[in-house]
């Protein structure tokens, strides 16, 4: 039996009652896979007793490491640092609310025997609001049509990745990261597997509508320039209409003189306009923003304590 190093990454965020409860499914799952593991927590600057949970069981259990940032940096940033820290031939990233089921470790784990740099897990929609599952179809079907990578409903950061999956990641040092759409830009063979939903058990979640608003716009401009492109297609739509606007304006003054000028067509062209050009700003903004917090080169987060060395650059 192999004797290879799994690493599992798990990003958590004042997550101070399912700490316990996480390593306890993982290891059941774990031992009997053959392969020896760590249990990395990434510890995002939690305001409750998580990063003592953790630590209580560090204290315990050799395999158990963590690193803990100075402050919330957010889950794409405490992804990246597990990545950095991650030291196995092989990593699985699952989060810290047991939303990701444990029992699908070893079907994952067969994958990467297979041969699979990267083993998907999908979930379906069930208990969820029909709202917000149309949303989410909305989304990704947006998504695929502008986006210059590939990007499946219901698949998330839960996955395994090989270790040279691990490296091309790391090689993408942008510092606005969008992890689903870097996985996919990556590209290696990979294969899905299926999972129902699972509610949360313990804790509340993290993810208010208006973070969950951010994000989707965060992986709308991270991957393509095309609302840029139907910014200069509005624009030069708007001008061949106004153009064709003037024209015929200005025959009907020299055919039957000038007439009091209507309100609403006025206001109408005003609003119009104004409404182009700030949508057409707002984007143009988007990107300036994303090339400022480029050009600063400022670290992806800083830490606080850790009882493991960084394995990778």
């Amino acid at each position: 039996m192999t004797q290879s190093l799994l690493s599992i990454i798990i990003p958590a965020f004042n997550e101070a009652d399912n700490i316990a409860l996480i390593y306890n499914a993982l290891s059941e799952q774990l031992n009997d896979t053959g392969y020896k593991y760590e249990l990395l927590y990434i510890d995002d600057g939690s305001a409750d007793e998580t990063l003592k949970n953790i630590q209580h069981l560090a204290a315990q259990h050799e395999q158990v490491k963590y690193v803990s940032f100075t402050r919330n940096f957010g889950k794409e940033s405490a992804i990246l640092a597990g990545l950095q820290h991650a030291k196995g031939e092989a990593t699985i990233i699952i989060d810290a609310d047991l939303q990701h089921p444990s029992m699908l470790l070893p079907e994952m784990i067969k994958g990467y025997e297979e041969g699979y740099d990267q083993v998907l897990a999908q979930r379906d929609r069930k208990g969820e609001s029909r709202m917000r599952a149309a949303f989410s179809d909305l989304y990704y079907s947006i998504m695929n049509k502008l986006a210059d990578v590939d990007l499946q409903n219901g698949v998330g950061d839960f996955r395994l990745l090989s270790r040279r999956a691990v490296q091309a990641v790391l090689s993408l040092s942008e510092g606005n990261r969008f992890s689903k759409g870097i996985f996919s830009w990556i590209g290696f063979q990979h294969k899905v597997v299926f999972y129902e939903n699972v509610e949360r058990q313990e804790g509340e979640s993290k993810w208010s509508f208006a973070k969950l608003l951010n994000y989707g716009i965060e992986g709308l401009v991270s991957f393509n320039h095309k609302p840029l492109r139907i910014c200069l297609y509005t624009g030069l739509l708007v001008l061949l209409l106004s153009i064709f606007y003037i024209t015929i304006t200005f025959i009907q003054i020299l055919q039957h003189g000038i007439d009091v000028p209507g309100y609403f067509t006025t206001i109408s062209a005003v609003l119009f306009l104004g409404g182009v050009q700030l949508l057409s700003l707002g984007v143009i903004g988007e990107y300036i923003g994303r090339i400022y917090y480029e050009s600063k080169q400022r670290p992806h987060y800083l830490v606080q304590e850790s009882n493991t060395s960084r394995s990778q650059a």
